[in-house]
């Protein structure tokens, strides 16, 4: 599932936010918004992806898709009663 969302002003970034943080890919089309608001989204977004991991691709100039981080796999080395068992 992909979560499309259609901002029309800045206080919309609380739900690209929350879909992110769940899990959930959002695509974001800032069309409706004007350049400078969208510019601020867009920055929003940078640091979601910086602080939480995944990824941000631009699918065309007001198009974005902003993909979670996998779930991260546990190396058998970190987990102590585990430590013995190679990866």
């Amino acid at each position: 599932m992909i979560k499309t969302l259609r901002p029309k002003d800045y206080n919309e970034v609380l739900h690209v936010g929350h879909y992110f943080r769940t899990g959930v890919p959002v695509a974001i089309d800032l069309t409706q918004l004007a350049d400078d608001v969208a510019k601020q989204l867009v920055d929003f977004c940078a640091g979601l992806i910086c602080g939480r991991g995944g990824d941000m691709q631009r699918l065309d100039r007001k198009l974005f898709l902003l993909q979670p981080p996998a779930q991260p796999r546990i190396a058998a080395a970190h987990i102590p009663d585990l430590a013995h068992i190679a990866d």
